[in-house]
């Protein structure tokens, strides 16, 4: 573990009169929180959803659009499960061949533009934007903004969106491989992004590693006890007025799909983040299978005294993460 182990001045931050946003949870307490147990059939449901997503053909379009760095940049088109087509980056090696591919997923706002920071010069990579989320993705009939997003096809396991979510990081890993070979893949996800990964990688061995920053959907369990400033205070209130929708989450666990995620993974946890939950970050992290590395940061979702210098050095964490797992 590195990076923070003392509760920093959270009151003198942001005034005596901001929500707790620890949940009154210190380092130790999240560091002890269990993962949400599978339900009969997870295992099932989640190969047959990835099956059906290897089976699509992405066939990716690639406009180039300039350079940026170390790195050609393109828009890319490909296509995902339900027959949708979706937008995002490509991005290949102005040196040379590749010699890893990344999918580098987004948080709920979606993404405007890629963000090179964390991926190495020799890597290809993707930045698909998620079904129906800004401003590459929109698709006619699925809200963009992430508090109706997230209550999408709630009402069974086989239609909820964050399932279709997951397919699409398969099908942009493909879509990947397309465009340069069978190469080894890393993943890197932020918020729902990170919730995603989590979701989507014990299922597709075709990735080595990943890092997962403040990810979602973690310990629902908790979570839907816990009010917040993010997506997962509509699916909160969703699940009281309907509570049947519960058993469906179980399917969407982060927490639970990090028990079967085996590959070296690297967790970005918050200490406070009135957006998603700190319990919830953390039991993605506790419950992984694999060889696992947390970096521990003051606060997500919200700007805060010496912010640049942990940014800095998760992006030089994730670097050292890819260096020391490549293949």
């Amino acid at each position: 573990m590195t990076g923070l182990r003392v509760r920093p001045p959270f009151e003198d931050w942001f005034g005596p009169d901001a929500d707790d946003a620890t949940y009154g949870y210190d380092l130790d307490a999240l560091l002890a929180l269990e993962p949400v147990p599978e339900p009969p059939g997870f295992a099932e449901f989640w190969r047959d959803l990835a099956a059906l997503a290897r089976a699509v053909d992405p066939d990716p379009v690639l406009v180039p659009i300039g350079r940026s760095g170390d790195h050609e940049l393109h828009t890319v088109r490909f296509h995902t499960t339900d027959g949708l087509t979706l937008g995002g980056w490509f991005a290949l090696p102005v040196a040379g061949p590749p010699a890893i591919g990344m999918v580098h997923s987004h948080g709920y706002g979606g993404r405007e533009t890629p963000d090179l920071a964390r991926v190495p010069a020799d890597a290809a990579v993707i930045f698909p934007v998620a079904r129906g989320l800004p401003t590459a993705s929109l698709v006619d009939g699925i809200p963009s903004e992430g508090a109706r997003h997230v209550l999408v096809g709630i009402e069974s396991a086989q239609s909820y969106i964050l399932g279709g979510c997951a397919a699409d990081i398969w099908c942009a890993a493909t879509a990947l491989t397309r465009l340069v070979g069978d190469l080894p893949l890393y993943f890197h996800g932020g918020s729902f992004g990170g919730g995603q990964g989590a979701l989507a990688l014990p299922w597709d061995d075709r990735f080595f590693a990943a890092t997962l920053v403040v990810p979602s959907f973690g310990q629902h369990d908790l979570r839907l006890r816990m009010p917040c400033t993010g997506s997962g205070e509509s699916v909160r209130h969703h699940v009281a007025a309907h509570p049947e929708a519960r058993e469906v989450l179980r399917y969407f666990d982060a927490s639970t799909s990090a028990t079967r995620i085996t590959v070296p993974t690297r967790v970005e946890a918050a200490l406070w983040d009135p957006s998603v939950p700190p319990p919830g970050q953390f039991a993605v992290h506790n419950g992984l299978a694999g060889p696992t590395e947390l970096y521990v940061v003051a606060a997500g979702h919200t700007e805060y005294p010496g912010q640049e210098q942990e940014v800095a050095e998760s992006i030089a964490g994730t670097l050292a993460h890819i260096a020391a797992h490549r293949p």
